[in-house]
Parts: structure tokens; sequence; C-alpha cells
């Protein structure tokens, strides 16, 4: 019942069927073969438009493109079979739920790991989980990418940079590519036999044996990997040209060595398994372990990806879209709830961070009708009621609009071009630096603007809060909960925060309050290395050490030690692609300007809600109106200007002209008909028999009075 079709017609009488989506419900029509040639494409059934499963492929449950990992000896056991069945190198998110650009990044991670399938293996592991893992790597903020090749951390950065993560992906693969070699010593004799004669085959055995011997618990005598490609490079240097390598890890070896090995496990007979019985505790914990890794593994193969919720609903269609909304936090999903509750089906393109609001770890207590809840579950309602009322998600980044020409063009970071008559932009704000020494360099290695999603990788540390706004004052005591003592450092002699969040901090035990002060200078060092952890040749990470603070009153500067600083000194609105298409607040750099009490802008079809509009109150509840109001404004936009549901408009034309072009059908049998004829004879029918029934009725009336007339006759 979801799709239409289009009629094409072509000389040589051949019928097309386009297939698109819209809501329509389609009735079986079967007209006779001999019909002309221009009512032939309507004697097909729509079979395709009553069961559309017919032309879809059919459901296919694969293994997760990202794989969750639940426990440190999964991770480890993960990384054994890469190192030496496969090859491939492994990329590790280290990430929060509560973390907004660990959400924001999350759809390009998977985006990666789609194009890179059968190159790298990419997995996400949740930092409040997995402690060990986080404190093995030295993760100190969210989103933190590890990049290993061969079990062995080759690049490690912190922060929601797709370029970043691109390049490091690249790079690894390259590498795990360059490392995939054997150098045999057949071909090493082959080489020197051409390139140097003089050379015996016992020094070539040496040379490889020595080559070997640089391999970390290398149990055969085998040249591979890295040893065997610099020496590669090296012989390439001396004679012009490498050896000929043969490929360590082919696709075809690896699927042979796990159907071995699942034909080695259904073969095993019953006296190879220990006796329980004898067992050491030793041996118990071993087979104990060996089981739950064969469960596991089990739960893994049959793992169905559902990261995808609320990401890619939207499918394009060929008539532009009536609403888009651009963000995804409390304007854009207040917007996207009245704008579905309108029937208009707006288009949510945003990633699933939801605004600031996703990143509040703190209980919400100002947004009413919510009571102790945090900004990550406000979120979820909100979208759950948006998806309810027929509201559509696209999990990408708007980078440029384009109002010259109507319809309005949106173009996304993904490539999507996206038309539409009414956009709504509700994409909310980026957090402010201070743009300081040592700020830039140590972002993930302990500076951070978000407490809530790098808060727990500081637990009994001491910590900075630079800021004096609500948000200062909430990331202070989310802090509090885990880090040993916070400082809030604040410029001016008293918050700007509202006072009972003042006031909490103020009387806080573990957090002390330095006024009048700036930080000047962030100061660092590099990470050490962690004991058992193999990186490469890669510089290390700097990690925070403290901060020089200013004393603004006396001049005064001095260091405070401390391994993290939070910024939360404000936010700039996030409007960069509207640059050169809407006008701009004086005054207000970043903030759009809109019409006096409403939401339009200076373009007719733009309207703007939430923090990209609003410079004063910036809360999450008057954002949720403006998103409202913004809605409200679209929907009677489009009523002014008659633009409605031209799908459903095409679709009553189309179905118009179907029925016009029935040919006649004198003289056939029809069911429909004989239905309508045999209501037509009934109708006929009881006319006449309530005809027939007056008649007597008049009859009877007639001959009463006629008796009644002659008895009176007789008594006279």
């Amino acid at each position: 019942q979801n799709y239409m079709v289009k009629e094409k017609r072509n000389t040589n009488r051949k019928v097309n069927l386009t297939i698109s989506r819209s809501p329509i419900n389609f009735f079986a029509m079967s007209i006779p073969v001999s019909s002309p040639p221009r009512h032939r494409p309507l004697s097909i059934i729509v079979a395709a438009a009553l069961f559309p499963s017919l032309l879809a492929p059919p459901t296919v449950l694969a293994r997760p493109i990202v794989r969750n990992i639940k426990s440190t000896h999964e991770f480890d056991a993960l990384l054994k079979k890469h190192s030496t069945e496969t090859g491939f190198p492994v990329v590790a998110d280290f990430y929060s739920d509560g973390c907004g650009p660990c959400r924001m990044i999350a759809p390009i991670f998977r985006q990666l790991a789609e194009q890179n399938k059968g190159k790298a293996v990419y997995v996400k592991v949740d930092m409040n989980r997995q402690h060990e893992l986080a404190q093995r790597y030295q993760v100190r903020s969210m989103p933190t990418f590890v990049f290993l090749v061969g079990g062995k951390v080759v690049n490690q950065f912190s922060g929601a940079g797709e370029g970043q993560l691109r390049q490091f992906s690249h790079s690894a693969i390259a590498q795990a590519e360059e490392e995939n070699v054997v150098l045999t010593e057949e071909s090493l004799i082959a080489y020197y036999k051409e390139k140097d004669p003089e050379k015996d085959e016992y020094s070539v055995r040496e040379i490889i044996q020595k080559c070997a011997g640089l391999i970390k618990n290398n149990k055969t005598d085998k040249c591979y990997g890295r040893p065997a490609f610099n020496l590669g490079r090296k012989l390439r240097k001396k004679y012009k040209v490498m050896p000929d390598f043969d490929k360590r890890f082919t696709p075809e070896n690896a699927d042979a060595n796990t159907e071995e090995q699942k034909e080695k496990s259904r073969s095993k007979s019953k006296s190879d398994e220990p006796n329980l019985h004898l067992a050491t505790m030793e041996q118990l914990e071993e087979e104990l372990q060996k089981r739950l890794d064969e469960i596991l593994e089990a739960e893994n193969e049959a793992a169905v990806d559902d990261d995808a919720e609320f990401q890619h609903s939207w499918t394009p269609s060929d008539f532009p879209e009536r609403v888009v909304i651009v963000g995804g936090g409390p304007a854009g999903l207040s917007a996207a709830i009245y704008a579905a509750r309108a029937g208009l089906v707006p288009l949510v393109i945003a990633p699933p961070i939801g605004g600031q609001l996703q990143g509040k770890g703190v209980d919400v207590e100002n947004f009413p009708g919510i009571h102790m809840d945090t900004g990550p579950g406000i979120v979820a309602k909100m979208r759950e009621q948006a998806v309810e009322f027929g509201a559509l998600f696209e999990a990408d980044m708007v980078v440029k609009v384009d109002a010259s020409s109507k319809p309005i063009k949106v173009f996304t970071e993904g490539g999507t071009k996206v038309e539409t008559h009414t956009v709504i932009v509700a994409s909310g704000a980026d957090s402010k630096w201070l743009g300081i020494p040592g700020e830039y360099d140590m972002r993930g290695g302990g500076v951070s603007s978000c407490a809530t999603c790098d808060g727990a990788a500081f637990f009994g540390k001491d910590v900075i809060v630079v800021g004096g706004g609500d948000t200062a004052m909430e990331d202070a005591l989310v802090l509090a909960r885990t880090s040993q003592s916070v400082s809030v450092v604040h410029r001016r002699d008293s918050f700007r925060a509202s006072s009972i969040l003042a006031q909490r901090v103020i009387t806080h035990k573990k957090i002390t309050v330095l006024w009048n002060t700036t930080v000047n200078e962030i100061l660092g060092e590099d990470a050490p290395l962690v004991e058992g952890i193999e990186t490469s040749d890669a510089p290390p990470r700097k990690i925070v050490t403290g901060a020089v603070l200013n004393d603004i009153v006396t001049g005064k500067e001095t260091i405070l030690p401390v391994q993290a600083v939070f910024v939360a000194i404000g936010h700039m609105p996030h409007t960069s692609f509207l640059e050169g298409v809407v006008d701009f607040q004086e005054g207000h750099a970043g903030y759009v300007k809109t019409k006096a009490e409403s939401t339009w802008t200076s373009v007719e079809g733009i309207f703007a809600s939430g923090d990209v509009s609003d410079p004063i109150y910036r809360q999450a509840v008057t954002s949720a109106g403006s998103g409202a109001a913004a809605a409200l404004d679209a929907e009677r936009y489009l009523s002014e200007y008659g633009l409605g549901n031209e799908a459903a408009e095409f679709e009553a034309e189309l179905l118009r002209e179907m029925m016009e072009d029935l040919p006649s059908r004198e003289g056939e049998y029809n069911a429909y008909e004989e239905e309508s004829n045999r209501g037509k004879g009934m109708k006929e029918s009881m006319a006449a028999d309530k005809e027939q029934t007056n008649d007597t009725a008049e009859e009877r009336r007639m001959e009463s009075n006629k008796a009644g007339t002659d008895e009176d006759h007789i008594e006279l």
C-alpha cells in the first residue's frame, strides 16, 4: 500500500513500471489482454502495489558492522584472532551513551566500518563498563579512537574529528597491508642469485633466521610482518628492487582456518574432553573460559545490527519535502512533533546527538512535566514521540543551504541533496574555547568541554572547571561525584548561573571557587608508556599536569596541579552553513535574525528556532517552545502558498486518469457490474412493491367508504 505506479508508454508496446514510495491504496484491475494498446499498461494487475514484499529482496539478519565489546577477554581474543588469522587492523571507539560528541561521530564511524568491510574491524567499547580497557589505553576523554595493527597501538586520538578518523583508519589499513607479507627462504635465495650471485645459501638462511628472531613470540622460523617488509625495503635501497613476497593472510586462508577450527571442534572425541572430576583448578578455569568464549562467539554470530535506529528512516522521493528540520535538540524535536501531528511528515537531518541537552548528566529540574530525568532521557522521549507521529530521521550534517530558487536545496556532509519547501533551522550551538597555549594540543589528554562525557576518566583526580554560568555549575556538580577535588575558575566576583545551582556549588565540600581568576596556560607532559602494551613509533600523547592561573586583581600567577581542565564558557551558534543566505543579528555574531514575534527569517520558507536565534535565554524549554512556533509558522506558510501534499495530489490525478482509461465492457461478465445490477434490481423491486402496496391501500379505503355509504342509506 506504500507504492504508486507511474505509467510510461512507448511505441513497441513494452510496459515499464516505476515503483516509488508514496502513501496510496491500489486495487487490482483485470482488463482483457485484447484491450487496445493504449490501455495495455493498465491490464497489468498491480501486484507490486498490493504485495511489495514480492519485489523486496529477502531479509537477511547480518552480523553487526560495528561490534560492541562486552569484556576485556573478548577484546583480547579479538586482537589475537586478527593478529594471527586475518591481519586486519582493529579500530576501537571508546565512548559513552551520555557523550554528545560520541553520538555525533557514531554515524561516521559506522560509515567507515561499512566502507572498509573486509579490510578492517571496527569495535565500540563502553567507557562506563570497560574500565580496565580504558585504563590500559589511558583513555582520558571521549570519544577516543585507538588503532591497532598486529595487536600493537599504531595511532590514538580523542575528539569527534572525522578527518583524523578517516586518515588514521586508512593509515592503519595501509600498514596492515604492508605487514601482510612473508619472505620465504626460496624467494630470498632466488633473489640473491639474480642480484648477488656471490651470496651463498647458508648466508641467506642466516638472514631469514635473523628476521624471524625479530618477531616477538614467533614460534616458527618464518620471516613475516614488519621485519620482513623492512628487510625488503633495505634490499630495494641496495639493489633497486624488492624481493618477491607471499601473502601471509588471504580471505581464502582465513575462511579455511575458521572452517578447520569448526571441524576440529565438531569432530573432537569424547576422550579428548577433560575429565572434570580429576581436573585441577587451573584446568577447570581454562575449560570454563573456553566454553564462555564459544557462547560469546555464537551470540556475536547471531547478533542483529540494530544500531541504525532513528538514523536512516527517510527515503528520497520524486517530490520536494514539505518541511526539513536541521537539528536534533529540543527545538528541532519539538518542531518535528508539531509538524508531524499536522500531517507534514517532517524530515529531521541531524547527527544523533540530541543537542546540548544530550550532555546533561545531572537531573534536569526546570523542564515542565519532567521530574528527575537526565538530558539524554528527555531527548530519547522526544525522539520517540516524533517518530510515533510520523517524523523521519536522517543521521547527517547539513553543510549548505541554497535558497536562490524554489524549492530550497539542502546539502549534507554525506553528499545527499534534499529539496524542500520549508527549512526549520534548529542546529543549536557549539562549545567555545579559551584559545590559550596547551588547550588544543591536549584535547583528549585532559582538556574537554563535556564533563558528563569525560568526567569518569578522572576518578579520584584533581580537576578544574572554567566558567560561571549554568553549564559550569552543572559540570562542577557532575565532576564532584567522582573527582577528588574540583576548582571552579571564574573571572568575576559572582556567578551568572541560577541562584540554586550557584548555591549548591558554593556550599559543596569538594568544590573550591577561585574568584577573579583566569587560566593563562595549560601545562602537560608526554603520557607514560603502559607496561605490557605494545606501541608503534608514533609520537606519545600529551596529558594535562597543571594550569597557570592569573589573579586579575593582583596580577599574580600561580600553578595549580590538576589532571584535567573542563571548559564551560558558553557556546557559539552552529549557523556557518547559512552564511550569505539569511541575515544575522547585529551585536550577536552567528545568531540568525528573525522578524518580530515570529520565527521567520529574511528568506521566505526558512525559519529559525532555539539557540541559533536566541542570544538571551538559551534554555531547553525556551528552545522547545520556539521549535513549536517554527513548525506552526511553516504550516501557515505552506497553506498561504498552496503548497500541499504533491505526492497525494499526483496519486489522485493518476487514479482519475486510470478510471477514465478503463475500456467499455459491454457483453462481458463483470462481477462488480453484477453486484451493481443486483442492487439496482433490488431497488426497482422495492419501488414496485411500495407502489403496489399504495394501490391496495387506496382500493381498501374506497371500498370502506362505499360500504359505509350503503349502510347509512339502508339505515335511513
